[in-house]
């Protein structure tokens, strides 16, 4: 197998992520567990009434318009024709026959948007997780949504947007240093909203949390270039002179 037909694991999005894609020149769409990018489509039909259901969702969910069993777009019996036809209930939207007999219609060249890989470009997150982020250097801590499928280095990297040096913290949860190829749950971090909500507390109540402790690293340490070289060896210089004088 070449390198170019070993499969490429799909990023993994959350909702909160999929929404800020909300325009023709940027659109996305969820449905099934997967996310699509769709802006070449609507490029494609742009001016056209097909175009528009998925301009008004763009950024959301449409799992609606699928059937789970088969991937395939709803279906129901039209009461005039008793025919099994396609169900749109925002409108007719690109690769979908036509409901009733018509001169438009035309045979599709190719899988339907909706089956085609080329417009997939992640997987939707089986479930978004709150992670209290403190960090114990600068005393500042912040509460970000997770993806549940996250390791902790994705997790790094969502939060290197608050902090630039995040890759120079330890991350400890309770009194252990976390796995950073794992997820929250591999690291022993349950997710306990679902039996707080069974007995009447707020989910919210209690949102797990990690400590981050800084590592001298000497990421930024620099060498000295000659001449800041011979500047320091003249203060020392000095210094030494200056401890001479006072000790005799």
């Amino acid at each position: 197998m070449s390198v170019e037909e070993i499969p490429q694991k799909l990023p993994v999005y959350g909702p909160f992520e999929v929404i800020i894609h909300n325009t023709p020149q940027d659109c996305w769409l969820s449905f099934l567990g997967k996310v699509f990018d769709v802006t070449p489509l609507v490029k494609q039909y742009k001016g056209k009434d097909c175009i528009k259901p998925i301009l008004a969702f763009a950024g959301k969910d449409v799992s609606h318009w699928f059937d789970e069993r088969t991937g395939e777009i709803q279906h129901f019996i039209h009461p005039v024709t008793g025919v099994e036809v396609p169900y749109c209930p925002h409108g007719p939207i690109p690769d979908v026959a036509c409901q009733v007999p018509c001169t438009q219609w035309r045979p599709l060249e190719g899988a339907p948007w909706w089956a085609s890989s080329k417009y997939q470009v992640g997987l939707l997150t089986k479930c978004v997780r709150p992670l209290k982020i403190i960090n114990m250097l600068l005393g500042r801590e912040i509460i970000m949504n997770v993806c549940c499928e996250d390791t902790f280095f994705r997790i790094r990297e969502r939060y290197s947007i608050f902090s630039s040096e995040a890759d120079s913290y330890t991350w400890v949860y309770m009194d252990k240093v976390v796995d950073m190829n794992k997820t929250m749950d591999e690291n022993g971090i349950p997710d306990d909203r679902e039996k707080m909500a069974e007995v009447g507390i707020p989910k919210s109540f209690y949102i797990p949390s990690v400590r981050l402790y800084f590592n001298d690293d000497l990421k930024h340490w620099e060498e000295l270039t000659d001449d800041e070289q011979e500047l320091d060896a003249e203060v020392c210089c000095v210094c030494k002179k200056n401890k001479e004088e006072k000790s005799a």
